[in-house]
This record gives C-alpha cells, structure tokens and sequence, in this order.
C-alpha cells in the first residue's frame, strides 16, 4: 500500500527533486506550496500523478487539512536565496519560525508519525571544525546582521522539530544540506549567478582571457553537491536513520571559489582572470561537513564537480532569457 507522504515547498529546487523520486518510488504524495518562491515548471513530469495544495504553510488551518491521512511529512518550506536574507529578513524569519510551528501542530492534530525537517549548514556559521560534525555548537554571530536571518531561523526551526513535539513523533530527523547546486536552483545562488555573468562576459568581450569580478580573494572554502546526491542521502537517512537525530548531508570535497570558477571555465571552454574585490560583510569563509554519520548508512557521493557543474550550465544557458516569475524574490 503506497504511504501518503507530505512535501512542504514542494516546488521550490530540493523540494521537487524529493517529490519526483518518492512518485518513481510509488508513493501519494502532495505538495503544499503558495508558489512565493516556488516554480511549477520544477514539477513537470510528475503534476498529474502528486496532490498540489496551494497553501502558505503559515495558514495552521490549511496545513492541518492537508496533512490528514499522512504518514510522514517532509518539511521544506522556507525563504532561500541570499539576496532574499539580505533584503527580506522579516520574512525569511516568519516563514522560518510561524511554518515551523504550523507543521508541528498540524502533524499532532492529525497525529502525523514521522516528520522530516530540513536545516541548513547556515546553523554553523563559523564552527571552527573541518570538516563539521552535527554535534557542533550552533552560532548566530551578530543578530544586527540581517545576513543571519536565515540561519537563526533554522536554529530555532531545529528546536522547535526537537522539542515543541518531542512527545509526539515515532521517528523525527533533522537534515542540514550543504551547498546544494544542480539545474533549476533559481536565480538568485552563486553558481547560476557565475554562470550567467560568464555567458554576459562572452557575449560583451572578444578577447581571449575575461576578467571576471569576484568578492573576496575567492580563499573561501565550499563544499558543492549535486542535487541527486543530496537526495540519495535524504532518502538514505529517513529509512535508516535513528529518531531524534540530526545528519549533514553534502560532499565532503572542499574546493576554493577560484577552483570553482576554474571548473566553471572549463566547462564553458573559457579563460577566466578573477579580479579580486572586497568581501561581503558576514560571509563564512569557510565551509566542509562531516557526512560520516550518513556514510555510516552507506551514502556516498556519486557526481563530480565538473559533470555537476556541466549539467547545471546547461540548463541555465538554455533557460538564461526565460527566467522563473518569482526571480525577483
């Protein structure tokens, strides 16, 4: 018997990915979304076979209704992107929190059993561990800083999943992806932003050797994974994994800006000459998990930087001129 499952911000990058693999898999899912940042384009392919409820996940009532009969709720919904912690901190707070406790709520209403919530490597900030266990303490370095609204939401989402229901649920997991890239991420990230500059850059310049403006010295540490791994591992920890537990999921192969802009040249089959600029104020300069409690479940990163950054290229050079409604937000 297929289980009902719940996908909040079902439409939004991880989110569709997860409902394409749990439809393949034979499962009833819906989505609950208000399309703020969502793209039902991300949904092609499976929006005849999935439940889409257009709802903000805010709205206790809504979710409460939707979530009848579910067996497990996968809970996504949040306002990503840089820019948007930057600019819309007030909502990336309220979304953040009040949809944190709307679920909760809702799955104790309906007494959903399992409820899986994603985090984000954000809750570290500068963790002074490398690579980053999951037992680390977690950081809000300057609540001024409108930078951190992103991850002071998550913070307190975690505390709130860990204990507002902590009588309530038979398996709860916590899952804090890291640097998630792949086709269809939106807009407003570093790799698509690069990409579209590169393209920019080529169509405005004749010569050999582009000079590309970055922020920073391009020193800054990430650790890129490709959205179909981070899947494999999400699907790996819900099966597998324990109650009340959290898991990294990402890669643990740590490369440079400037290596990133390097494999992204070589990808395009470009000669870029980084210019260096000043850094951006709250920027970690450092960032690598410990995915060894989700290796331990037999994860394994399977898709190269450079095949990761191919396919990821491809698609925004095909979709450059046709960006999503919600680029803006």
């Amino acid at each position: 018997m297929a289980r009902r499952i719940i996908v909040t911000g079902g439409s939004g990058f991880i989110g569709a990915f997860l409902v394409k693999r749990l439809v393949a898999e034979g499962n009833d899912v819906c989505v609950i979304d208000n399309m703020l940042r969502g793209d039902h384009s991300r949904l092609s392919g499976v929006a005849g076979d999935i439940e889409f409820v257009n709802a903000d996940i805010r709205d206790e009532s809504a979710v409460r209704t939707a979530l009848r009969n579910a067996t497990l709720v996968y809970h996504l919904a949040a306002i990503n992107g840089t820019e948007n912690f930057y600019k819309k901190p007030e909502l990336v707070l309220d979304v953040g929190i009040r949809g944190m406790i709307s679920v909760v709520n809702g799955c104790k209403a309906v007494d959903v059993p399992e409820l899986v919530v994603a985090s984000t490597a954000e809750v570290y900030q500068e963790p002074g561990i490398y690579p980053t266990p999951e037992d680390v303490p977690l950081k809000l370095p300057n609540a001024t800083n409108p930078r951190y609204s992103y991850g002071a939401s998550k913070i307190a989402s975690e505390l709130i999943a860990m204990n507002y229901g902590r009588e309530h649920f038979q398996k709860l997991q916590i899952f804090r992806p890291h640097n998630v890239y792949g086709p269809n991420m939106g807009w407003k990230h570093v790799i698509p932003q690069f990409i579209v500059k590169i393209a920019d850059k080529l169509n405005q310049d004749s010569r050999s050797r582009i000079q590309f403006p970055i922020q920073g010295k391009g020193q800054e540490t990430r650790a890129f994974c490709f959205v179909d791994d981070v899947i494999d591992g999400l699907m790996l920890m819900q099966k597998y994994g324990g109650h009340r537990e959290t898991y990294n999921i990402g890669n643990d192969k740590e490369v440079t800006i400037l290596k990133l802009i390097e494999t992204l040249a070589q990808v395009l089959g470009v000669e870029l000459e980084p210019l260096c600029g000043p850094p951006t104020e709250g920027n970690t300069p450092r960032r690598c998990p410990d995915i060894s409690k989700l290796r331990a479940l037999h994860y394994k990163p399977k898709v190269s930087l450079y095949d990761g950054l191919r396919s990821t290229a491809q698609w925004y050079l095909a979709h450059r001129d046709s960006p999503s409604e919600n680029a803006l937000l």
